[in-house]
């Protein structure tokens, strides 16, 4: 690096650090005349740093803020304190946009030397912030490299394991990560399914970048919520049935849209399609989404199966009765009861 680079890196160091410095002491700090001061200074402007020169003995130096946001100057300090900030920010879901704080983590650890890598890991390990609850663990390695990949639309691989205790290798391009429920998840076009799927973060390993660029698909903010509120559900629930509808399966698919996640062909014209709940109430919500005039069976096993079917012979009563007065008219007079 060429003295004249050096000394100007020196000059926007020494501007980030004061809010105002006189000409004489800038001198002074970087060992040069006044003179070389404003040809640095100038230097500064065409790189895009707004700084504000100010005449006369009290006068002197500011760097202001600008339209853009120019490169920084960060001490090693600094920079440990902005990474930390960054991990515990991404991990806790402590600010909109989670997203970007991700890729602000990673294009800084992606620069940052070694030592101070470590000194980042050693750290962030002993800070936990207050009144948080904290979900599975998620490396921060592989979240920066899929935010990465999201960012730069650029196709990867890893290793996945489902809750089942399956493990996959996919191959896929990553669109969004997303927190939801004290879980990180990625939404990314499945290569081998040619559909969108979405993954548990913390049960990623292996990111392996492919150096393949892909054209992203698109997706609107909408459907993006969609997914992810999809994947919060698919866990297992207290309360769990299959439905078999007499539904082909892409009929069913078009119909449920990402709600038929799981679903399989039983045959040519049958669909499965896993539905649950904490309780059987929840249970039976999912059922009526099945489509009108459908056909269906179920396993929903005791006490669920008698507690859906009291309740629903008990609504069908109430249907069949005679309603009740509107809000406000007189009672209906009793039938005396003969003696």
């Amino acid at each position: 690096m060429s003295d004249t680079t050096t000394r100007a890196l020196s000059l926007l160091n020494l501007l980030q650090t004061h809010r105002h410095w006189p000409g004489s002491e800038l001198a002074e700090r970087l060992g040069v005349t006044e003179r070389t001061v404003r040809r640095d200074v100038e230097r500064l402007r065409d790189l895009g740093y707004r700084i504000e020169s100010s005449p006369g003995a009290a006068g002197g130096y500011r760097l202001e803020a600008g339209s853009a946001v120019p490169p920084l100057l960060l001490t090693d300090e600094e920079a440990v304190a902005m990474a930390i900030g960054l991990r515990v920010a991404a991990s806790q879901r402590l600010v909109s946009g989670p997203e970007t704080t991700i890729t602000a983590l990673a294009k800084l650890e992606q620069v940052l030397p070694a030592p101070l890598r470590r000194r980042v890991n050693a750290l962030a390990e002993t800070v936990q912030p207050a009144g948080l609850n904290a979900g599975a663990a998620v490396s921060s390695d592989v979240l920066g490299e899929l935010a990465l990949a999201s960012r730069d639309h650029e196709r990867v691989r890893f290793t996945y394991t489902a809750a089942s205790g399956e493990v996959t290798r996919r191959r896929v391009e990553p669109h969004a990560l997303a927190p939801a429920d004290r879980h990180w998840y990625l939404l990314c076009w499945d290569l081998e399914k040619d559909d969108w799927r979405t993954f548990r973060v913390d049960r990623l390993a292996d990111v392996e970048h492919t150096r393949v660029l892909f054209e992203p698909r698109p997706l609107t903010p909408e459907q993006i919520e969609e997914f992810i509120v999809v994947a919060r559900s698919w866990v297992r629930q207290k309360v769990e049935a299959d439905a078999v509808m007499e539904l082909p399966l892409d009929v069913m698919r078009e119909y449920f849209g990402q709600w038929g996640q799981g679903a399989e062909a039983e045959d040519d014209t049958r669909t499965r399609w896993p539905v649950g709940g904490a309780d059987w109430r929840e249970t039976m919500y999912g059922l009526m989404w099945i489509p009108p005039g459908v056909e269906y069976t179920t396993d929903l096993q005791e006490p669920g199966r008698s507690e859906l079917r009291e309740s629903l012979e008990r609504m069908l009563r109430a249907i069949d009765a005679p309603p009740p007065p509107p809000r406000g008219a007189a009672p209906r007079p009793r039938t005396p009861t003969p003696d």
